[in-house]
């Protein structure tokens, strides 16, 4: 699996953990999402509609050596928050070539299939191939 160190390592984190703590863990994850920059608005952002809460995010590749990622998510949906704080802190300021080799299915990495449903995990798929997508759009050459 190809993964930027920093998602690698939060992969690690999970699966050191027993199924309670990682919980624990995607809560702690929710409460570390950085809030939007003042020129961002969530309504001038791309919907996630894989997600069961209203997920907003937006990708900045005009430097693909350091791709930024933005997301909008409610704390009152904390799994997917978590979700979307899991994919800023593993991608933010990765390469454009790092994202696009992520495999899409690596939620399934953190082992958190047997307490988080499977609508809730494919909303973070549906978060990954947006940012993917984002990503190849931004950075294609022109023809």
């Amino acid at each position: 699996m190809s993964l930027t160190p920093a998602l690698a390592e939060i992969v690690d984190d999970f699966g050191d953990l027993g199924q309670p703590d990682r919980i624990t863990l995607l809560l702690e994850f929710a409460n570390d999402l950085p809030d939007l920059p003042e020129h961002l608005h969530a309504e001038s952002m791309e919907p996630v509609p894989e997600c069961q809460s209203p997920i907003f995010l937006s990708v900045d590749a005009s430097d693909p050596a350091a791709v930024r990622l933005y997301f909008s998510a409610p704390r009152e949906a904390p799994t997917t928050r978590g979700f979307a704080s899991i994919l800023h802190a593993g991608l933010d300021g990765a390469s454009a070539a790092e994202i696009a080799a992520v495999p899409v299915d690596f939620a399934n990495a953190l082992h958190l299939g047997s307490v988080i449903s499977p609508l809730r995990l494919r909303g973070m798929t549906g978060m990954l191939v947006r940012i993917q997508r984002q990503v190849a759009e931004q950075t294609a050459a022109p023809s």
